[in-house]
């Protein structure tokens, strides 16, 4: 058995029990260094890896020419730990786990801090202590947008943008051309490369946060990083730890907030990864009627302390050392329900693991968010902890952006009968604290992009994407749009290709991204649209139950502060159309879709409506959404 020193012992108790949140910080491979003379030098990696159940570990790697180097039993004698002086930042290593019917398997690190590329699966060791952030500022600031917009940008890093890739002629090849030939990895820019482009680009548009889908390493590039295999380690397909880090450093530089999606339900199957890390079922259940998953991979048992230590560990891992601001965990109907299904009951177990966790980072990051993505009616999802609620900051509304699209696709002659597809979401408004999605899941596999889904054929498609965003961010609501639905782009998202930019070369396309600038810039600016989104106060309708017009009427208010949202979801143009304010007799149009720079039809000098006595009366263009501003 090893010796431990009171240094860098782990607190076994913690661990086992499912209390600890940097087991990191003693699992993995860890860079050690010491003074000589007026340096600092690296002396070697300290290994420890955690598999009760093995016969033997040995790490092998290029520090020992990939010969096994044997590891010791430490602490219980569950864990296995050695001390390599050769060891180096930046070599590759595994685990070769001998198994006790006399198998072995090699194995990434479960707590690596960097992976080599798929189909590659060697850890890489990261001296996690080389960068130094320049984010006091924004890490003093941040804040969980609670009363403030919160305004997000969701992206998938390798297809946001690209750089080009050319044949052996030297010239470009077409994005087709390079998802065919399997040339993909080449055209990824390094979180270096990326990070100004994507600061500029969000902040010019009038985003205030990103939302990263997975970047902890995975095998398969169609599972969008949904599927783990290094729950610690940032996917080398855009570089190292560090150039993540420096690329959230930049973003909050720009005062950009960043979160990432996480995954707690379930992990890659892949022999390498943790399915079976010590030859038994470590991480997942034992039974394979709730061990697989529905997606093709393992479901974690969050039943098992050494499990929610991982978990939260991990967690805790991103928000620490990454500085990212939060955490979007994904599949939480999976945590709440056995196997998703209400039908099978609450998994106790796992409910609780959640409200812990969640507790656990809260203590720890006061400021970060927490969004759940949660397609179920379970109560409490952004309850506090301590009134028996999961702790989220935001729950996805799932219902919300199903009835709206599912309305939009409505044929407008038909609307009246699907009038209160979009006036149901005020009835459950304030039962939790909601975020409004229009995510990647809404635009792959056949169900047609945000654009695409508007009914009608193509010219009638961007006024009514237009209405549908202005209903969005005035409708009570935290606010998620993904890439590309801001230039109206047609073509499903695809993860091996660049969004369709060159479509702002189209007036149509144009247009519709310089209005889904001005909104965002609106929302950002307009406290009366974010600053009561849970409370009762801040909403009230002015006209509500004109199924034969289709138009809404509401209002949104912070105290004295107001904005009248007008929306014509019909075909038809309604001629000097009447509703009663109070007693004013002047609004501001801040916003309408209908306007000549937005591709419509409206004057853009047209920037007052006047009432008399209360009863304002203009002109609705069909599929338009208009803001106003009472300023007496």
């Amino acid at each position: 058995m090893c010796t431990n020193t009171k240094e860098n012992d782990m607190d076994i108790y913690e661990f086992y029990s499912g209390r600890s949140f940097d087991a990191y910080r003693e699992l993995g491979a860890h860079v050690k260094k010491e003074v000589t003379g007026k340096k600092t030098v690296v002396s070697g990696v300290e290994f420890v890896t955690y598999a009760p159940n093995a016969l033997g570990v040995n790490v092998i790697g290029e520090f020992n020419d990939w010969n096994e180097t044997v590891m010791e039993r430490c602490y219980d004698g569950s864990f296995f730990k050695v001390f390599v002086p050769e060891a180096r930042p930046g070599m590759m290593y595994k685990y070769k786990i001998y198994h006790r019917d006399g198998s072995s398997m090699e194995h990434c690190d479960p707590y690596g801090f960097g992976m080599e590329l798929r189909p590659a699966f060697a850890s890489i060791i990261r001296d996690m202590d080389t960068y130094r952030f320049h984010d006091a500022k924004w890490m003093k600031n941040r804040s969980v947008c609670q009363g403030s917009p919160l305004n997000i940008y969701e992206v998938h890093l390798g297809s946001w943008r690209t750089k080009p890739v050319f044949d052996e002629q030297g010239n470009p090849l077409t994005p087709e051309e390079i998802a065919e030939s399997n040339r993909v990895a080449e055209s990824w820019y390094t979180y270096k490369e990326i990070a100004p482009m994507l600061a500029e680009y969000v902040k010019e548009q009038g985003y205030n946060y990103v939302e990263f889908m997975p970047l902890s390493e995975h095998p398969s590039d169609q599972s969008w990083g949904y599927q783990n295999t290094g729950f610690f380690s940032p996917t080398s397909r855009y570089g190292t730890a560090d150039d993540l880090k420096e690329m959230i450093d930049i973003l909050h530089q720009h005062n950009i907030g960043t979160i990432l999606d996480f995954v707690p339900v379930h992990f890659a199957l892949d022999g390498y990864g943790l399915a079976r890390y010590d030859g038994t079922a470590l991480y997942e259940y034992p039974s394979n009627d709730v061990g697989y998953s529905e997606w093709g991979s393992m479901n974690f048992i969050h039943s098992k302390g050494e499990v929610r230590s991982f978990l939260q560990s991990a967690a805790n891992y991103w928000l620490s050392e990454y500085h990212f601001d939060g955490l979007r965990m994904d599949a939480i109907s999976r945590i709440i329900y056995w196997m998703g299904d209400e039908s099978r009951g609450v998994n106790d177990r796992a409910v609780d693991f959640i409200r812990n966790m969640n507790q656990g980072l809260k203590d720890r990051h006061p400021s970060i968010i927490l969004c759940a993505e949660d397609s179920t009616d379970f109560k409490g999802t952004t309850k506090e902890t301590k009134y028996g609620g999961l702790g989220f900051d935001y729950k996805w509304d799932m219902g919300w952006m199903n009835d709206t699209l599912n309305f939009f696709r409505t044929l407008p002659f038909v609307r009246g009968e699907h009038y209160h597809d979009l006036t149901f979401s005020m009835m459950y408004n304030y039962n939790e604290r909601y975020l409004l999605p229009l995510s990647h899941d809404e635009v792959v596999h056949g169900k047609a992009t945000i654009i695409q889904k508007m009914a009608g054929m193509y010219e009638e498609k961007f006024p009514q994407a237009k209405a549908l965003y202005a209903y969005m961010y005035a409708h009570p609501g935290k606010k998620l749009n993904f890439m590309g639905n801001e230039i109206g782009q047609f073509r499903e998202w695809d993860e091996k290709r660049e969004q369709d930019w060159d479509l702002l070369k189209y007036p149509n396309h144009d247009s519709f991204h310089q209005y889904m600038k001005a909104l965002n810039k609106i929302y950002m600016k307009e406290p009366a649209l974010s600053a009561w989104d849970d409370d009762p106060n801040g909403f009230a309708w002015i006209l509500c139950g004109k199924e034969n017009d289709v138009v809404y009427i509401f209002q949104r208010e912070v105290n004295e502060d107001k904005v009248i949202v007008v929306l014509n979801l019909s075909g038809l143009v309604y001629k000097n159309y009447h509703f009663n304010y109070e007693n004013g007799d002047t609004m501001k149009v801040l916003i309408n879709s209908d306007w000549n720079k937005f591709g419509g039809s409206t004057k853009d000098t047209e920037k007052t409506i006047k009432g008399v006595n209360g009863d304002f009366g203009f002109d609705l263009p069909a599929f338009s959404g208009i803001y106003l501003k009472p300023v007496d």
